[in-house]
């Protein structure tokens, strides 16, 4: 990874990070309406350079405050591309959340009301405005890999200094229903996964598949059960900790790790799992995820998914957008909808969902402990090549996310799937 250009002020100058980008009176005056609509619809307290407050919760004592740094640079990387810009200006400084606010909760109120930031007259021109993805992040088997490789293959270092020891990337399922959460994150982590793996019915010698490795944990939980489990994954960097890790436990006898896609695997299996990894599918090949279960799910056999989701109007209003998590963190990603999962079961399987556990906040709650490790340890992870802009990167993407959980704008559910 290169090391962005970066020039070290004082604390209240903005750190310059990213190239700036040239404003334009006009754009950058209708960004600045939709802006000021935006925050007065959200009910934001945003804060100007000169001390002055506006936005819809200006007079909202100890609101979390929104502190612009650098307005024509918000306004111009806004009017190039609300969505993608909005993100940018973040990593490049021109926003922040102000001393004393937590960013998530800053992002909260614009994530609870996404689909209301522009008005109305403006939404029918969204077609026009929209970047589409583009083609090389379609999730065909070579593309898959590049995608998978974008992201899990950065470092095993960075993982492993903001997860817990298990290296489970993906909602905890903490004890108590709803927040305040509290509890070991690694004791809820375990809790997630025997949940997943109870929904898949795995014991004793239960032939299990597994789809998208991660780094191990559930395979690990799956083989200490007694099951004898295939664990596939594009990630090579996942594979090699996966594999030391099986090694270490005197686990390799029940456990075959392949780098292979799973449009690519054959055989019959009593359970099928995967975790959080149709969101890498791609909605194009959502037919051939799904059908590629069903074709490997033994007569009698359980699938369990633990899938993101997102309202059905939303991801329809979404599917073709181009957007800020796509271009800097998961390239080729895309969240279903549960009604987009049962079409694609109807329409390509034998298999419905028989059971869903929604925990959506419970995600929110691992965000955030995922941000604080992340922040605490930053000296431990910028030593292995990171630098200040993939910093502030990722503190907006763990932070978007938590706040898009918590105002229940995105979910996680666990589906079990059996044949009708």
């Amino acid at each position: 990874m290169t090391q962005s250009q970066i020039s070290t002020t004082s604390m209240d100058e903005p750190v310059e990070i990213m190239p700036a980008v040239r404003p334009s009176p006009v754009r950058g005056a209708l960004a600045r309406r939709i802006f000021d609509y935006a925050a007065d619809r959200v009910h934001a307290t945003v804060r100007w350079p000169d001390g002055t407050v506006t936005g819809g919760g200006s007079h909202d004592v100890g609101a979390p405050v929104f502190e612009i740094v650098r307005p024509d640079q918000l306004f111009a990387r806004l009017a190039r591309d609300y969505k993608i810009g909005f993100g940018e200006a973040y990593m490049a400084g021109d926003w922040r959340a102000a001393d004393g606010h937590d960013l998530a909760d800053v992002l909260e109120p614009w994530a609870a009301r996404l689909t209301e930031l522009v008005p109305k007259g403006l939404q029918r021109l969204r077609g026009l405005a929209d970047l589409s993805a583009p083609p090389v992040q379609r999730n065909s088997v070579a593309g898959s890999r590049s995608n998978i490789e974008a992201h899990y293959d950065l470092s095993n270092e960075l993982f492993s200094r903001f997860l817990d020891p298990s290296l489970t990337y993906s909602a905890a399922l903490f004890a108590q229903p709803s927040s305040p959460f509290t509890g070991d994150l690694q004791e809820a982590q375990e809790r997630k996964l025997d949940s997943v793996l109870d929904l898949a019915g795995v014991r004793v010698g239960s032939r299990v598949l597994e789809i998208g490795s991660g780094w191990g944990s559930l395979l690990l939980r799956a083989a200490k059960r007694g099951a004898h489990v295939t664990s596939i994954t594009l990630s090579s960097e996942q594979l090699a900790l996966a594999q030391h890790q099986v090694d270490a436990a005197g686990l390799s006898e029940q456990v075959d790790l392949r780098l292979q896609d799973y449009r690519d695997v054959r055989g019959q299996f009593d359970a099928v799992v995967s975790i959080e990894m149709i969101e890498a599918v791609g909605r194009e090949y959502w037919p051939n995820y799904f059908a590629a279960i069903d074709a490997l799910l033994a007569p009698g056999g359980k699938a369990a998914i633990q899938a993101i989701t997102m309202g059905h109007r939303q991801m329809l209003a979404t599917q073709r957008s181009h957007s800020w998590i796509l271009k800097y963190i998961f390239p080729g990603g895309m969240l279903p909808s549960l009604r987009a999962i049962d079409e694609a079961l109807d329409r390509h399987t034998g298999l419905e969902v028989t059971q869903d556990l929604s925990f959506g906040p419970h995600y929110g709650e691992t965000l955030r402990r995922w941000r604080q490790r992340f922040e605490a340890n930053w000296d431990d992870i910028r030593v292995h090549g990171f630098d200040e802009r993939f910093r502030r990167m990722w503190e907006f993407y763990l932070g978007y996310c938590e706040a898009g959980f918590r105002s229940e704008y995105i979910g996680v559910h666990q589906l079990q799937m059996r044949r009708a």
